[in-house]
């Protein structure tokens, strides 16, 4: 087995970890449940099962939350005391480190009945084979970005993505670089991560690119290969409900394809 494959196996089995953990704190999401109450409970769960690190540590966002209304400044999205109650939607997004191996998944349901999320959730399974298409045609990442936004609104929804900090789609997942010290920081990311990023986007813009997948001229290049964290996020048309689905696509030089297909939200697709 090459180190590359040893490398890939290693990140889809994180990722597996991820979804694992999420799907163990959302079976067991109940009314009155706070948003803090589930991200404890997902960061817990994983660092029982291997997790000695974060790339950035566990959110959950419930009701209009999910489709980020109203968020203006990178502190809302931490979790808060928002309580789940029957029919609202969920989101939980996190992302574990192991050995210096990073996962970043999102994970989208409902506490009951909830007919806007079905419906977003039928209109995101969209995109994940549109994304791939792309980016084996080699569009630009910033062309890819455009259409995306293009299908967004041809489906009456809102983009909700453009309001994570960078407007990201998604980002470049590397390892993380082991030694020094281990915790978090800004009540989110782990300070190797920081590191990391940092290394990255120097080396990356020497280079003429980004990254940070977005919408901007940074992201005016042909997708880089490597790993990449993606994360379409859609919202419906008054910001009150939101579904996404984010996970690991792997970028060649003249090839793309998803890490895993044995995942959530694709089964749940599949299944219909």
């Amino acid at each position: 087995m090459s180190n590359k494959t040893a490398d890939l196996d290693r990140f889809r089995e994180l990722q597996q970890l991820a979804y694992r953990g999420a799907e163990h704190v959302a079976a067991r999401l109940e009314p009155g449940v706070t948003e803090r109450m589930a991200a404890t409970a997902l960061r817990k769960w994983l660092e029982r099962h291997g997790a000695d690190d974060w790339f950035h540590v566990p959110f959950a966002w419930f009701g209009e939350r999910t489709a980020f209304r109203k968020f203006r400044v990178p502190t809302q999205f931490l979790p808060t005391s928002q309580r789940l109650e029957e029919g609202m939607p969920f989101v939980l997004d996190c992302a574990p480190v192991r050995d210096g191996y990073v996962a970043d998944i999102g994970y989208s349901g409902r506490l009951g009945d909830n007919a806007d999320w079905d419906g977003l959730d039928r209109d995101l399974a969209g995109f994940r084979g549109k994304i791939l298409e792309l980016v084996r045609a080699r569009r630009t990442f910033r062309d890819i970005y455009a259409e995306v936004d293009r299908l967004i609104a041809e489906q009456g929804h809102r983009n909700r993505h453009k309001v994570y900090p960078g407007r990201v789609i998604g980002h470049q997942v590397a390892r993380i670089r082991l030694g020094g010290p281990r915790f978090v920081v800004f009540q989110s990311f782990g300070v190797r991560t920081l590191r990391t990023i940092g290394r990255e986007l120097v080396k990356e813009r020497l280079e003429g690119r980004s990254p940070l997948w977005a919408g901007g001229k940074a992201s005016e290049h042909p997708p880089t290969p490597g790993l990449w964290a993606v994360e379409p996020h859609l919202g419906t048309a008054g910001d009150t409900v939101g579904a996404k689905f984010e996970e690991l696509l792997v970028v060649t030089e003249d090839d793309a394809y998803w890490l895993d297909d044995d995942l959530p939200h694709v089964r749940r697709w599949e299944s219909r």
